[in-house]
């Protein structure tokens, strides 16, 4: 061991060369190697002490970069639209002039107490941006705003749920404030902006006002309609307003959009900010101009905005813009119903009911007699609302029960003499409403002087056996006798005797289009006007020589030789099917009979059309064919608005052989 490593331990010899004073002691040092003469660094020493040295310089300008660039790119914009309610001011005309010194001197006073309260909330204070003030309206001042935040990437829900939090601070803040300068906030709504409404591709910002007043139409329109189609990329929003005690009245005539929302859309909200929590709806695509799309406000306000990409620019849209009373008739709803038979039905059907509407009827009818509703119209979706069975949003309750969607509700009936029906609609999305109607009845007659269906619907007795469906589910219509003037099916159904060879298998089971040619009883006539034995349909094997015996069989085609009545395949194989394309089942080998059969799309590969020609995309594409899933068209329909099309009544009545139901038809 080294001495030096001793320490204190260690006491000097005496040098004889020296003379040590034995009354000198030395002050004990900390680290004894310290005494030690120190060697001067060795190059290799430098060489990696200016290594380290750099390294530790390269990951402090790193981090630093990270920390000013790349985390910086890592926030995204938010930005949410909302209003609230200053019940310490008084409206003023001046307030609807974004350009007013009224306006600006207000809207400054929100500005900086919107700040305020950001600062109160520990997960808005050190993301906020700023805030604008868009708008004021009658009630006492209710004031439309937007702000901005820097949300780091991970934050966003915190920075959401504060946001929809803020009534709670505003009522904390109310508490403790002082009334002097202050503006007083409540009724704070706030939401989130749709994204798509500050895209930075945007080359033009419109922005249009209109105020509705008495016995006056004002007119909104796309800009450029109606003599050029509405430009690209472009932001357009429409503030409408009308007097205090009216509501607002939205009228399009026409509207003719890109089909994808995605792309360009219009949005209707009940509310003077673009606010998602108050969207009435959102519009693409092309809508028929007797199919009516009328929208109403809630209040004396209402907002549009449209958005546009960079492609395929259609015309438009016009609308007509007026105000009704809040206390028209025409608004009214619900009340006491004291008939044996009515109708009662939502505000503004069959347009578009009003958001945030609360209706309830009451229907009383004699002591002794009970109450039966049916609803011929029911249109009650919205959209979030994928649960039918709770119906928290639109929704008619009887019974205790509530009913929602685009299903009608059957046939309900009371315990009682008094049925009590109360519907509601929340604060967005809206859709056509209901019609319903109403009767007594006693309990040992449900259906005075009619007949009644196993499905409980009631139905005039003459139209029994008439060869029409009119219960629905073809009860009416079932063990009947035939009069000398109709068809005797086999299936027991009567059809019209009008009906008998027209080609059409309208029995169900060919009935009416036997021995049509003149060929003999048990013999059947095929379209070459041969006459084969009936025993000899779909044996496998053309009798008729056409494929007629082998036509509609209800079994996969097999291949047959070319003519004019098979279906030619992709790889030039027939098949003998009527209308095989699309009709769910692959009948060719390669499958080519259902390539290709997504809506929108042509299922044909050649023209059938004499004469016609292919449309471009925006104009009107009215024909349809209406296909059943596993046999193929059965009838031509005739597109009238996005959602709906019109066709014969019989088209969609329910057959004893197809089992004919509105879901099993889809268009092409």
């Amino acid at each position: 061991m080294d001495y030096m490593d001793s320490g204190m331990r260690y006491t000097p010899n005496k040098d004889p060369g020296r003379d040590w004073d034995q009354a000198v002691t030395f002050l004990p040092a900390s680290d004894s190697k310290k005494l030690e003469k120190k060697k001067g660094p060795g190059r290799i020493g430098a060489v990696i002490g200016v290594v380290v040295l750099a390294a530790l310089l390269a990951l402090m300008i790193g981090l630093l970069v990270w920390h000013f660039h790349f985390r910086e790119n890592k926030k995204t914009k938010a930005m949410y639209s909302g209003s609230m309610k200053i019940t310490n001011q008084a409206f003023q005309d001046a307030y609807e002039n974004p350009n007013s010194t009224e306006f600006k001197s207000l809207a400054e006073q929100v500005i900086k107490q919107l700040s305020n309260l950001y600062k109160k909330t520990p997960q808005l204070s050190k993301y906020y941006v700023g805030s604008s003030v868009q708008a004021f309206s009658e009630g006492s001042v209710i004031a439309y705003y937007l702000s901005e935040f820097d949300v780091p990437k991970g934050q966003e829900e915190a920075v959401d749920q504060a946001m929809n939090s803020m009534d709670k601070v505003v009522e904390k803040v109310r508490r403790t404030m002082s009334l002097s300068n202050d503006l007083v906030f409540e009724e704070v709504q706030n939401s989130a902006l749709d994204s798509r409404m500050f895209s930075k591709s945007f080359s033009e910002y419109y922005k249009y006002a209109e105020h509705a007043k008495a016995n006056k139409i004002g007119t909104i329109k796309s800009p450029g309609f109606p003599n050029s189609p509405y430009p690209p990329n472009t932001f357009t929003q429409w503030e409408l307003r009308a007097d205090p005690g009216h509501v607002i009245k939205l009228d399009f005539d026409t509207f003719n959009l890109e089909a994808d929302c995605s792309k360009d859309y219009v949005k209707v909200y009940d509310t003077l900010v673009a606010n998602e929590g108050r969207v009435m709806s959102e519009i693409c695509g092309y809508h028929h101009p007797n199919i009516p799309m009328v929208f109403q406000s809630s209040r004396n306000v209402m907002s549009l905005t449209m958005v546009t990409n960079e492609k395929r620019n259609f015309p438009g849209l016009r609308a007509r813009v007026s105000q009704i009373p809040i206390n028209s008739k025409d608004l009214v709803c619900g009340g006491t119903l004291t008939d044996e038979l009515g109708t009662f039905m939502s505000p503004n059907f069959p347009n578009f009911y009003a958001p945030n509407t609360n209706c309830v009827w009451t229907i009383q009818v004699p002591v002794g007699k009970l109450v039966k509703i049916q609803f011929t119209t029911f249109l009650l979706k919205e959209r979030g609302q994928l649960n039918t069975k709770e119906c928290n949003k639109d929704y008619i309750e009887i019974n205790k029960k509530r009913y929602c969607g685009e299903s009608a509700p059957p046939i309900v009936t009371s315990d009682t003499n008094t049925m009590v029906v109360v519907f509601n609609s929340d604060l967005s999305y809206v859709d056509r409403g209901f019609k319903a109607k109403y009767e007594s009845f006693v309990s040992t007659d449900p259906c005075p002087s009619r007949f009644q269906c196993k499905n409980q619907r009631c139905v005039n007795s003459t139209l029994m056996c008439d060869g029409w469906n009119d219960c629905g589910d073809m009860s009416d219509e079932m063990n009947c006798k035939c009069l000398s003037s109709q068809i005797q099916c086999k299936n027991t159904l009567c059809k019209p005797q009008f009906w008998e060879c027209d080609g059409v298998n309208d029995c169900g089971d060919n009935t009416d289009e036997e021995n049509c040619g003149g060929c003999k009883s048990g013999m059947m006539t095929c379209r070459n006007a041969k006459c084969v034995s009936e025993k000899k349909r779909c044996d496998g094997t053309d009798d008729c020589g056409d494929g007629t015996d082998e036509s509609d069989c209800g079994r996969k085609a097999e291949s047959v030789p070319c003519s004019d009545i098979t279906y030619k395949c992709a790889d030039n194989k027939c098949i003998i099917k009527e209308n095989p394309e699309c009709d769910g089942t692959p009948d060719c080998e390669d499958k080519s009979d259902e390539a290709n059969c997504d809506c929108g799309r042509s299922l044909f590969k050649t023209s059938r059309i004499v004469g016609g020609q292919n449309a471009d995309e925006g104009e009107f594409p009215w024909q349809v064919s209406l296909h059943i899933k596993n046999f193929g068209h059965v009838c031509g329909a005739s597109i009238i608005s996005q959602s709906w099309l019109v066709t014969a009544a019989h088209c969609v009545q329910d057959d004893a052989k197809t089992n004919v139901s509105l879901s099993s038809i889809h268009p092409s």
